[in-house]
C-alpha cells in the first residue's frame, strides 16, 4: 500500500524567488494489485507527485507512507536501500548506462542493492520484453523502442513490489507502446505489483484501473475503470 497524506512539495525559498508550489495538500492511496494513472497538463505536479509516491523526492508536508513506513521521514541511506529493494522505476529519460550491454543494464540496480537475482531472471526478463537476443548490445545500438524496453526490464527484473513510469509510452510508435503498456499491465495482474504512471495520453490510460487527474498540483478528478480511450478523452476534454 501506498499512502501520500496532505502532501506538499514547494521549490524556491522566500528571499530568494518566488516559491512555486508543485503539490498542494495531496491525498491519495494506492492499493497493491492496482494499476493507477496519472494525468494533467504541462505542469500540473505529475512527474513531482511520481517522485514523491516513489520516495525519490521529499515532500515539503505531509507523509508518504509504504505500508506503515513513512518514507519521508527515513535518514537518506535507509531510503535508497528501501528503495532498491521494493520499486522499480522507469525514468522518462531512461537513464540507461552507455559503456555497459543490455544485460548489464537490467542487472544493475540489483547489483547496487546487494541482491542475488535468481539464476536466468536477467534473460527471462530480457525474453519477457522481446530483447531475448540483444544482451550484450550497447544501448547506443538499440532503437529508442528497444531502448524503452531495457528500461521496462530494469525496472521489473526483480519483481518489485511497486513499479513508477514516468511517460513510458511518450516517444514510442503506437505498436511499441501498447507492447510496454502490457508489460507493465501483466505485472500488476501476474505478480500483485502496484504501478503508477505519469502519462499525457488517454489511450495509456485506459490500461490503468483508475486515473488520477492533476491541476495546479491539486487532485481535481479521479476516474475508476476508465472503459475506452475514447470516453476518458472526452471526459476529460469536459473538465
Amino acid at each position: 500500500m501506498i499512502r501520500l497524506d496532505h502532501v506538499s512539495r514547494e521549490y524556491g525559498r522566500s528571499g530568494t524567488g518566488p516559491t512555486v508550489r508543485a503539490l498542494d495538500q495531496v491525498t491519495l492511496q494506492f492499493a497493491p494489485g492496482t494499476f493507477t494513472a496519472v494525468m494533467g497538463p504541462s505542469g500540473s505536479g505529475k512527474t513531482t507527485l511520481l517522485h514523491c509516491a516513489a520516495g525519490v523526492d521529499r515532500p515539503t508536508a505531509g507523509s508518504v507512507c509504504w505500508d506503515d513506513v513513512d518514507v519521508a521521514r527515513l535518514p537518506e541511506r535507509r531510503l535508497a536501500r528501501l528503495r532498491r529493494v521494493r520499486i522499480g522505476f522507469v525514468f522518462q529519460a531512461l537513464n540507461l548506462i552507455p559503456s555497459m550491454t543490455v544485460a548489464q543494464n537490467v542487472a544493475l540496480p540489483s547489483r547496487l542493492a546487494g541482491r542475488r537475482l535468481a539464476q536466468g531472471a536477467i534473460q527471462e526478463a530480457m525474453v519477457h520484453v522481446g530483447l531475448g537476443d540483444r544482451a550484450r548490445a550497447y544501448p547506443a545500438e538499440l532503437s529508442g523502442g528497444e531502448q524503452q524496453r531495457v528500461a521496462i526490464a530494469r525496472a521489473l527484473v526483480s519483481r518489485p513490489a511497486m513499479v513508477f513510469a514516468d511517460e513510458p509510452t511518450g516517444a514510442l510508435d503506437r505498436r511499441t507502446g501498447h507492447e510496454i503498456l502490457d508489460f507493465l499491465r501483466a505485472g500488476v495482474d501476474s505478480l500483485g505489483q502496484t504501478c503508477v504512471m505519469v502519462t499525457h495520453d488517454p489511450v495509456a490510460a485506459s490500461w490503468a484501473d483508475r486515473v488520477v487527474v492533476l491541476e495546479d498540483g491539486r487532485v481535481v478528478d479521479e476516474i475508476d475503470r476508465p472503459s475506452t480511450s475514447t470516453a476518458l478523452a472526452a471526459r476529460l476534454g469536459a473538465e
